[in-house]
């Protein structure tokens, strides 16, 4: 059975843990960029929670890497700081899942 592992800040890693993820603390984005490599290969991996700010740090080589892997899954974690439209983030995981724009109405 695969592991679940987060790589976050220390504001979010208790609740992870909390739910039995395994969970990687990175205070910034260049220290993320250190710990998110190795998790790519492991075999007893299959998904991969990281803060969508640290996703954004990463180089465009390491992003065409993890689009084109089949596991472990990569789940950016929206940020905590900007303000979101639910709706807007949830049509822009559908379209990167399925290749598709799916509009949600009211």
């Amino acid at each position: 059975m695969y592991k679940v592992v987060v790589v976050t800040d220390k504001d979010r890693a208790t609740g992870f843990r909390l739910a039995g993820a395994e969970v990687l603390e990175a205070g910034t984005s260049e220290e993320a960029k250190k710990v998110i490599p190795g998790l790519l290969y492991r075999d007893d991996i299959g998904i991969v929670v990281v803060n969508e700010e640290y996703m954004l740090s990463l180089d465009e080589k390491m992003m065409d890497r993890i689009e084109k892997m089949h596991r472990p899954l990569i789940i950016p974690l929206p940020s905590k700081s900007k303000e979101i439209d639910r709706r807007t983030y949830i049509e822009r995981l559908l379209r990167k899942a399925i290749g598709y724009n799916i509009v949600l109405k009211r």
